[in-house]
């Protein structure tokens, strides 16, 4: 998703008739003395406040996420990752930031709790994938494989083709089945245990399974993202147009995934405006919820409409009057933290997710809470600038650290964030420019110098959230 660009409109409110006259702080302090839904606590207990970081194609990796954990925020999804990528043993766990644990860096206590975001368009690869995101490879990529395929029984195992991330990211021709019938020169120990197997892959055995403290808390079945389809094939946010196909994914997902971890689905409002869409959500939301899911994000756009106009939040407030038997968590023009509690009271959701609005400002999460405790919300110093924007820096340095080019990798990750962070400087434009040009960690740190000095505690009003 980007952010800058003719595919997305600057930030702006959603359709919402009668919305001005909310008041966000007595609607924070009410659900502060009311609590979370219970259903949604019972499934995640430390999601304990209304809101949360949503996935963002290229943005929400570990970085992100603990710097916006650290400022209130309770819980997070990661980027929508494919299943075919996380079948073929491939970039998704890099993306995850699940590899080696060292300190505060991803996968440990720093992160957590998290959702695991998939997408794909055949119910036996999401299963499979889903099973190994949650198992964090406690089998051998060639054992999940091999429960997608060779075992799947209810399609032929796909010929290889060309991916790209949800972000836009170039794959290259991917076959996910490759090496599946002879895992003679496997460099992977797992796939050279004795036993016909490798592993007894029974849903007993699944079951008795200790779950890693690193895992998931839950999976969320992505049908919401905007990307073009594949080879005739459904993805994303185009299950809306075929919900009997939507359902055998969720299906499928929540039978393979361990019943003590959270299965949730991101859905957009409808495919389309045309009146034949209209209830494709709902019925896939109340599939949802007969199948055990434990909530719903639903963003108030439509598939069509990407992130290019305003979303409906009048449309949403129906779906969640009709669907009571589902947690529905709302998304869509959430600018910030007063927003948060405008969507509550307007549209009934239970939560609310914030995407784009936290881009380059942590600080909403800190503001909603501070919402709640009945407290004016603070824009961010100077000062507070600079130790997140260093923070930020050094945990995406940590992420980046297995690559050839690490610095130069973060340098250029760090940009996007940072002309984003610059909104809050008084001198916006010409910080933004600065960060534009930095290439070396020694530039970074020389830019915060200059931009962002140690010695003021100067809180700013105008350009804040």
């Amino acid at each position: 998703m980007s952010v800058q660009s003719h595919n997305a409109t600057p930030p702006a409110p959603a359709i919402a008739p009668g919305s001005e006259t909310i008041d966000p702080r007595r609607i924070a302090e009410g659900l502060a003395a009311r609590g979370m839904d219970p259903r949604i606590t019972r499934a995640v207990p430390a999601f304990n406040a209304p809101f949360f970081q949503a996935g963002l194609a290229g943005y929400s990796d570990a970085a992100m996420r603990i710097i916006a954990r650290r400022h209130g925020c309770p819980y997070c999804v990661t980027e929508a990752l494919l299943d075919r990528v996380l079948l073929a043993g491939g970039r998704g766990f890099d993306k995850a930031d699940l590899g080696e644990l060292r300190d505060n860096i991803p996968g440990g206590a720093a992160d957590q709790p998290l959702a695991g975001q998939i997408m794909g368009s055949e119910p036996a690869e999401m299963a499979a994938a889903a099973l190994k995101m949650v198992e964090q490879r406690r089998r051998s990529d060639r054992e999940y494989r091999e429960l997608a395929y060779a075992r799947a029984g209810s399609f032929e195992p796909p010929d290889p083709q060309h991916l790209r991330l949800p972000g836009g990211e170039q794959l290259g021709r991917l076959d996910p089945t490759e090496g599946l019938g002879d895992c003679e020169d496997s460099c992977d120990p797992l796939d050279h245990l004795d036993g016909p197997d490798g592993f007894d892959t029974s849903v007993a055995a699944r079951e008795a399974s200790p779950r890693s403290d690193s895992s998931f808390q839950a999976i969320d079945v992505n049908l919401a993202c905007p990307v073009k389809k594949i080879e005739r094939k459904a993805r994303g946010g185009h299950w809306l147009a075929e919900p009997e196909g939507a359902i055998r994914i969720l299906e499928a997902v929540r039978e393979a995934v361990p019943r003590e971890v959270a299965c949730t689905v991101k859905l957009r409002r409808a495919f389309d405006d045309t009146p034949e869409m209209a209830s494709n959500c709902e019925r896939i939301l109340k599939a949802a919820a007969a199948m055990g899911y434990a909530w719903a994000t639903v963003h108030a756009r439509t598939v069509q409409q990407k992130y290019v106009g305003p979303s409906r939040w009048d449309i949403l407030a129906g779906i969640v009057s009709r669907t009571p038997e589902l947690p529905i968590l709302g998304s869509g023009d959430i600018w910030d933290a007063a927003d948060i509690f405008r969507m509550i009271a307007y549209t009934g959701v239970s939560g609310v997710a914030v995407a784009r609005g936290c881009i380059g400002n942590p600080w909403i999460f800190r503001q909603a809470r501070q919402l709640m405790a009945g407290h004016q919300p603070a824009p961010p110093s100077l000062v507070e600038q600079r130790d997140v924007l260093r923070a930020h820096f050094d945990l995406s340095l940590a992420v980046t650290r297995r690559f050839r080019h690490a610095e130069e990798t973060t340098c250029r990750n760090m940009r996007k964030f940072a002309i984003k962070f610059a909104q809050h400087h008084p001198n916006a434009d010409a910080v933004r420019r600065r960060f534009v040009h930095v290439e070396t960690a020694e530039q970074w740190l020389t830019t915060l110098d200059e931009c962002y000095p140690k010695d003021t505690g100067l809180r700013l009003s105008a350009n804040s959230p």
